[in-house]
């Protein structure tokens, strides 16, 4: 890694975890393999930003750490790339272990359950359909019929003010980490609350 962190795959030790690491690769890692609209690509880092949006949209009671988790739901990917589903389901059980090793290592840095609330990872799951449907129609080149099919039509919540139009690399790795500074803050102010 650029900070000089060495990352053992097979046993990730969340010692070598740092967030300037994910946020560097993630900025850089393309959606849908680089086949979207604009001059840059739709980074990891961005989608991860639009999931969080669209979860805040669907739950604006989310708790810091609730938000951390949901940021970094895709963070793995900054070590393995963004493969697209049916690759995954081609190669599949060992990418699927690397992926969460990589994940819980990751939590576990952050001071975050290794392992993720099944009620949280099913609500991370349908904002990351939905960002994924917004991704496909107005990036992709996603038709809505065919969009439908793999994602479903989201409901109630629609794509005005979402980042979806593709950020430089730069101002990608950029908004992550000032987005996970701000949870990260607001995690501290929350337990320093209750603390008292």
């Amino acid at each position: 890694m650029l900070s000089g962190r060495r990352l053992d795959l097979l046993e990730p030790s969340p010692l070598d975890v740092e967030i300037e690491d994910i946020a560097q690769g993630l900025s850089r890692v393309a959606r849908w393999n680089g086949q979207t609209r604009g001059d840059h690509a739709f980074s990891v880092a961005q989608h991860s930003l639009l999931v969080l949006d669209v979860h805040l949209r669907l739950n604006p009671r989310l708790a810091p750490a609730e938000q951390m988790v949901t940021l970094l739901h895709d963070a793995p990917e900054y070590v393995v790339g963004d493969m697209i589903s049916p690759f995954k389901a081609v190669v599949g059980g060992d990418y699927k272990a690397v992926e969460h090793r990589l994940l819980e290592a990751i939590h576990m840095r952050f001071s975050l359950p290794a392992k993720t609330a099944a009620g949280l990872g099913k609500s991370i799951k349908k904002a990351d359909t939905i960002a994924a449907y917004f991704e496909a129609t107005l990036l992709a080149g996603f038709g809505e019929r065919e969009a439908r099919r793999f994602f479903g039509r989201p409901q109630g919540i629609s794509p005005d003010g979402l980042p979806l139009m593709p950020w430089p690399a730069k101002r990608a790795q950029a908004n992550f980490l000032k987005r996970f500074r701000l949870i990260e803050e607001a995690g501290l102010q929350r337990s320093g609350r209750n603390a008292k």
